[in-house]
């Protein structure tokens, strides 16, 4: 019984562990994020954009895709945020010049090419830094 005891308290700690490093990675996504965000002013958030409005995308960890067009960047946020993740890789489904959330996104295992899951995307918030650099 104490062997059982002992490992039922092994196995809360590397849950408990496990959780601790899950909020490590989104609070430093979250943190990536403020800091590419600074000195933007929030917009009104759309539900599509034009893909030549970006020329970069990134993927932060558990927290959002960020799509760089120059004076405006713009965020969607994931409805489950720890689709997200490094070990992935994500493939968009879109037809035409514009991403929606509403688009097929997918991840992608990228050693074995398996399906690993689905993203649904919140609108995308335009961030615009103001002629005066100020926000």
């Amino acid at each position: 019984m104490k062997k059982f005891t002992a490992a039922l308290a092994i196995g809360a700690l590397a849950l408990a562990g496990s959780a601790a490093q899950a909020k490590t990675t989104a609070e430093k996504g979250e943190e990536r994020l403020a800091k590419m965000l600074e000195g933007r002013v929030a917009g009104e958030p759309r539900n599509c954009i034009t893909s030549f409005q970006s020329r970069d995308v990134q993927v932060i960890d558990e927290t959002a895709i960020v799509y760089d067009g120059g004076k405006t960047v713009w965020v969607a946020r994931p409805r489950d945020p720890k689709m997200l993740d490094k070990f992935d890789v994500l493939v968009m489904e879109r037809h035409g010049s514009q991403i929606c959330a509403n688009d097929v996104m997918r991840t992608i295992d990228p050693t074995s090419g398996f399906t690993t899951g689905v993203v649904f995307l919140d609108d995308f918030v335009p961030y615009t830094r103001t002629e005066d650099g100020t926000g």
